[in-house]
């Protein structure tokens, strides 16, 4: 069966013209930019394509190669979609410079010489492709086998955007030859599945990123931005694993802001925030970056702390001064801005639950003791049956006893 390659292209342009509308329609409604670049970036390669495939020669010379500079453009534009899409700015001179540089390098050469222009017009997709694959490698928080299909696929976008184009060129003069090509018509095959396909994968881009904003926004405290309790045992449960390897102690640290009750009673719930948010801003700027901090309760924090017990209490009396140096004023008055706090460390390998039971119970001693002040736990944790286990695998092969007589 024969089929026309220059119908198949104009059904790709199509297809890929309707797609660019519905991802700009789609990036509009969502507020998602990157896909708004995106669906412009498809309808200008559409429009460049289905222009050169329609005209052919009719359009001359200057016409042809202000088109390939559209469709550069949309190159240019596909790699500014993925530096939008990772949190970057567009490059708005690098958008351009492709389309900008090839008019008068192009106009350089004699008229014949068509395969200077292909190379060229190849090496600036190539360029963009380069680009794009680059925004999306420097994408490290997720592992290799799960990057190079988005990788592949903006790489194969400006491939097949701009290869019509550069084969239209070579077909006019032989068309009679190259109309029968299994080659070619395969090609226009493809580009039409490629034009379906990606629509697919875009989406599962963005499908992506909306499980993981909500996977956070799941284990976060809305109000003061730190682990919720959810998040918190499953961020400090690795750190705990981490630091059992290397056999280094834990130490975990309980807050509870002194007398909250009453003041969401005296100043209002606005002002219990304002606590709240207050007492996160202190811990997060006086604990280390390798401390975990969180919010597990109303009024209740957490943080673990790989170092042993001796240092965290150290770094306990460090947040308590702060906080109380840091009182809130509203209208009524001052609020008084203290917090008692708990501290129990273990050696590697203790669960997180023993670490917080052990300073649970310190945390109650220093409420019983006056409030605003800073006691240890002086019991060992209760239990490292659970880590045992786990790493039981691990240890030299039990010797037996030898037998008795």
């Amino acid at each position: 069966m024969s089929l026309d390659t220059s119908t198949l292209y104009l059904v790709a342009t199509m297809i890929a013209a309707m797609l660019g509308g519905m991802l700009l329609i789609f990036g509009k409604q969502e507020n998602i930019s990157a896909l708004e670049w995106w669906g412009a970036a498809y309808l200008l390669g559409a429009a460049s394509v289905g222009l050169c495939t329609i005209a052919g020669d009719s359009l001359g010379v200057t016409l042809s190669l202000a088109l390939n500079a559209v469709g550069f453009i949309a190159c240019g534009m596909v790699w500014n979609a993925s530096r939008l899409f990772h949190g970057r700015k567009p490059n708005l001179p690098g958008m351009v410079f492709g389309a900008i540089a090839w008019i008068p390098i192009a106009l350089a050469f004699p008229p014949g010489a068509l395969a200077i222009r292909i190379t060229i017009g190849a090496g600036i997709v190539a360029f963009y492709a380069a680009l794009t694959a680059g925004e999306l490698w420097t994408e490290r928080r997720k592992p290799l086998q799960k990057r190079w299909v988005a990788i592949l696929v903006p790489v194969m976008h400006g491939f097949v955007l701009m290869l019509p184009i550069l084969l239209g060129h070579l077909m006019r003069p032989y068309n009679a030859k190259l109309s029968g090509n299994i080659w070619i018509t395969g090609f226009a095959i493809e580009l039409v599945l490629y034009a379906v396909g990606t629509v697919f994968i875009i989406f599962m881009l963005v499908s992506e990123r909306a499980v993981t904003l909500h996977k956070t926004a799941a284990s976060m405290d809305p109000l003061t931005r730190l682990l919720n309790r959810r998040g918190f045992v499953e961020a400090t449960s690795r750190v705990i694993e981490r630091e059992a390897r290397a056999g280094r102690p834990v130490a975990v640290l309980i807050f509870d802001i002194d007398h909250f009750k009453s003041i969401n009673d005296r100043f209002g719930h606005p002002a219990g925030d304002e606590v709240l948010i207050l007492f996160a801003t202190v811990v997060v700027s006086t604990l280390r970056i390798s401390d975990l901090s969180g919010r597990i309760g109303g009024e209740e924090f957490a943080a673990l702390l790989p170092c042993s017990l001796e240092e965290a209490v150290v770094v306990a009396e460090r947040v308590r001064s702060a906080f109380a140096a840091s009182g809130i004023v509203i209208e009524s008055g001052p609020v008084d801005t203290t917090v008692s706090v708990g501290v129990a460390g273990g050696p590697a390998g203790t669960e997180l639950e023993v670490l917080l039971a052990s300073a649970d119970t310190a945390l109650y001693q220093a409420k019983r003791s006056g409030r605003n002040r800073v006691e240890a736990a002086e019991e060992l944790p209760l239990s490292l049956e659970s880590w045992r286990r786990k790493t039981a695998g691990l240890s030299a092969p039990v010797r037996q006893a030898p037998a008795t007589t």
